[in-house]
Parts: C-alpha cells; sequence; structure tokens
C-alpha cells in the first residue's frame, strides 16, 4: 500500500514537471527551483511523464486547470511552493487528495542527502498526511513541533503528529511538552521562560521549512470543535475579527496576528509574518478559503497545498 501512494505521489510531480515543460514553457532549472529538486532530478521527471505517457489530452485537460491556478496563486501571491490538487467531485470533503500532496512535501524534504529541519503543526490535515508517508531512515534530518502536545483534558493530544512522523523517519524531533493553551497569560508567560521551551521555540525559528494546518474562524472552527476555546471565547474572537488561525494563532482578514487572551495564553511558537520562510499551510474547503487567502494576504503562510474548488475561491477574493 505504501509503495503504491510513494508511486502516486512520483507520477503526481512528474506530471507537474511534465506540465511545467511543455505547457508552462519552464527551464529545467526553473522547474527545479520551483519543485525544490536538483536540476537532474527534474529532467528525469520530465522524462518520466513521457514514458510514462502521462502527456495525453484526457490526464492533461484534468491536471492542466490545477497546474495554471497554482501558477496563478504564485504569481499572484509571492508564494514559494504551491500544489493544487484535484477536488474529488463524489466526496469534496475528502482529505486524501492534499494529504498525500502533504507527504510528498513531506517526503521531498526527508529525502533529500542535505540535514535540514522541518517545523510542523498539527490537525486532521496533517494527520492523515502522516499516514501516507513511506518509512524511511531520515536520522540525518530534524523535526521541531510548532504546537504543543497536551489536550485540555491532560490526555496526549490526538492530533500530534511529530511523533508518528518520527517514527516511519527515524529524525530526531523535538516536541513542545506543554498544553496547546494555558489557563492564563501569566502561566503562559512562567513556561514559555523555561530553556527547554525556549530552545524548542528557536528551533522552529530555524526551520528550513513549515507545514501547517490552517482554520476557520466559525462555529466549526477546530479550535473550538476540538475543545481548545469554549462558545464563548469563539464568539468573543469572531466579533474582534479573527478571520482564521494557524498553529492556534487568530488573526484578522488581513492576515494580522490580534492581541486578544487567546493568543496570550498560547503556547505555540509564534508565526514569523514576512520573515521569508517557506511556511505551507494545508487545508480544504469553503469556509477555510477566506482563512486562507488571510494567511497568504498577510505573509503568516509562502506556500499553499490545497484543492482546486478552494484554490478557485481563494483566488476570487
Amino acid at each position: 500500500m505504501a509503495g503504491h501512494e510513494s508511486d502516486a505521489s512520483r507520477i503526481e510531480t512528474a506530471t507537474r514537471a511534465a506540465w511545467l515543460y511543455f505547457v508552462a514553457g519552464n527551464t529545467q532549472e526553473e522547474i527545479a527551483r520551483k519543485l525544490r529538486v536538483s536540476r537532474p532530478t527534474a529532467q528525469r521527471l520530465v522524462t518520466l511523464a513521457v514514458s510514462e505517457r502521462l502527456i495525453t489530452f484526457r490526464v492533461e485537460r484534468r491536471l492542466a486547470a490545477c497546474m495554471e491556478l497554482s501558477e496563478q496563486l504564485r504569481e499572484r501571491f509571492g508564494l514559494q511552493y504551491c500544489e493544487i490538487v484535484p477536488t474529488d467531485l463524489e466526496n469534496p470533503q475528502s482529505l486524501t487528495g492534499v494529504a498525500l500532496s502533504a507527504a510528498n512535501f513531506i517526503e521531498q524534504i526527508l529525502m533529500s542527502p542535505t540535514p535540514s529541519i522541518l517545523a510542523i503543526g498539527s490537525g486532521r490535515t496533517l494527520r492523515a498526511a502522516v499516514d501516507q508517508i513511506v518509512p524511511m531512515d531520515a536520522r540525518h534530518h530534524t523535526l521541531v513541533a510548532l504546537v504543543g502536545n497536551i489536550a485540555p483534558d491532560g490526555s496526549a493530544s490526538f492530533f500530534d503528529v511529530l511523533h508518528k512522523l518520527a517514527d516511519v523517519t527515524k529524525a530526531k524531533h523535538y516536541p513542545i511538552p506543554l498544553p496547546v493553551l494555558m489557563e492564563t497569560s501569566e502561566q503562559r508567560e512562567l513556561l514559555a521562560a523555561l530553556p527547554l521551551v525556549q530552545k524548542v521555540h528557536a528551533l522552529a525559528a530555524k526551520a528550513d521549512a513549515a507545514l501547517v494546518g490552517v482554520g476557520q474562524m466559525d462555529l466549526s472552527a477546530p479550535q473550538f470543535q476540538d475543545g481548545f476555546i469554549s462558545r464563548e471565547e469563539l464568539v468573543e474572537l469572531m466579533k474582534a475579527g479573527a478571520a482564521g488561525e494557524v498553529t492556534g494563532w487568530n488573526f484578522d482578514s488581513r492576515g494580522r496576528i490580534l492581541g486578544n487572551q487567546v493568543n496570550s495564553r498560547l503556547t505555540s511558537a509564534p508565526p514569523e509574518p514576512g520573515s521569508g520562510r517557506l511556511v505551507v499551510g494545508v487545508g480544504i474547503g469553503e469556509p477555510k478559503a477566506r482563512s486562507i487567502f488571510s494567511a497568504i494576504a498577510g505573509q503568516i503562510l509562502t506556500g499553499l497545498i490545497t484543492d482546486e474548488a478552494t484554490a478557485r475561491r481563494v483566488i476570487a477574493f
């Protein structure tokens, strides 16, 4: 099963490389930069697409629309990375496509011989992505959490993905051994000052790439549904203009991190808008489209993995 999924990711990447070469007119050097691979690898991907007969009218028509959207989003927002997968018309909320694409992103980093630091958030979509990862020996790489790993009731967070990813990759990993939200901002400041926590936050700030989920700010908000904030807190956030959240940090419609009591209690590594770091957001669905747009507009995100339907909503704003 894992081998089949890996092949699917490889074929998808080869198709994108071929589209960039034959349709968009990119050079192999440009393709290598956009796909974050070496130039010889870019050449092999194009060759693979041709040998596998991926460049046909039927395949091109389905994927070309996604790749066109990807290029539009890259150019409009200056994204460093953008992958758009086809929407499953029979199950529009299916996470399979974006999970496979996110898994491919992780594998591209962890299969590289050059040591790197990958920061990772939490949530359903990232958990689904890690489920697709092929076991590998990536012990020369480092994984670091962006979010605490303890749920509101004191149990281990079900949506923590760091340890699971470390299990299948053997990479050294650094969790944030704290609740996602403290009861008070004073408690948060006290624990955030611990050398252990400061070390993890500093490591996250040095990460070569980050992969995060994107949450909407309505009654289906993950923070509310998973019990991290109350209904009253959610309503207050909405009244204050919160448009979405990334790693728990809520922001307004222009992507500006808000100053409020929820953000003041977060133990998550703080976002660094405008830092130029590669931070790839993963998410699908109409409720998330506005949140994704705002996070990109505010440069909280500099990369995106989503499906075609969501991408069209984002680009329409």
